[in-house]
């Protein structure tokens, strides 16, 4: 597995490159969108962010249902982008979905920043980084896996430029999809144990928000 995503890092750096780049646009669209929310709206934001820290309770939390939960959540965007992959038209799908990615992250992390500035920050370091760290790479990944796999059947099977099957190419992408799955149900073991243990710890030290 390690050698498959080393040889992909090092064949397709434009592809990672271009897909990044729109994770980061995505971010700074998503918080530039903060800014346009109406008063009431950002007020509603802050309550319940509030009301979510101050009432933050691991042991409340039934775990197993809470790590499905957020499996098949990380689960479903991988997926999409193996799907969108296997056809010329879901190219495009690809990289909206690496876009609505960043643009959640950034307007989630420019929430809590505007609404309880260094407190909503070092909120955001411990709630939305940490898992956000491993996310990323996978959905860059899975990306680029996907767009070199669809961009693979425009060349075999529209300008009929690559003979051959197309067994061994599917079986290697998806392959390297089910690694990325595995890793995604890591990240959702760290959520659902890791993450509201930190969070517990962080909120009394801010104070009130």
């Amino acid at each position: 597995m390690f050698q498959m995503i080393h040889r992909t890092l090092k064949d397709q750096t434009p592809l990672y490159a271009f897909v990044a780049v729109l994770l980061l646009m995505g971010v700074v669209f998503g918080a530039l969108m903060v800014n346009a929310l109406t008063l009431d709206q950002q007020q509603d934001i802050s309550r319940y962010l509030g009301n979510f820290f101050l009432n933050l309770d691991p042991s409340s939390v039934d775990d197993k249902a809470s790590f499905w939960s957020i499996a098949v959540l990380q689960l479903k965007w991988v997926g999409l982008i193996w799907l969108f992959g296997l056809s010329v038209i879901g190219l495009p799908g690809i990289l909206i979905l690496d876009f609505l990615k960043g643009v959640l992250i950034g307007f989630t992390v420019g929430c809590m920043v505007g609404q309880f500035s260094w407190k909503g920050l070092l909120l955001a370091l411990v709630s939305v980084a940490p898992h956000n760290l491993i996310v990323i790479p996978v959905l860059l990944v899975s990306s680029v896996a996907a767009v070199k796999f669809s961009l693979g059947i425009i060349r075999s099977r529209v300008f009929l430029s690559r003979p051959g099957g197309i067994t061994e190419p599917f079986l290697s992408y998806t392959g390297m999809i089910v690694s990325m799955s595995l890793i995604l149900l890591g990240v959702a073991c760290f959520e659902t144990w890791v993450s509201p243990v930190l969070m517990g710890w962080v909120s009394p030290m801010i104070g009130p928000l």
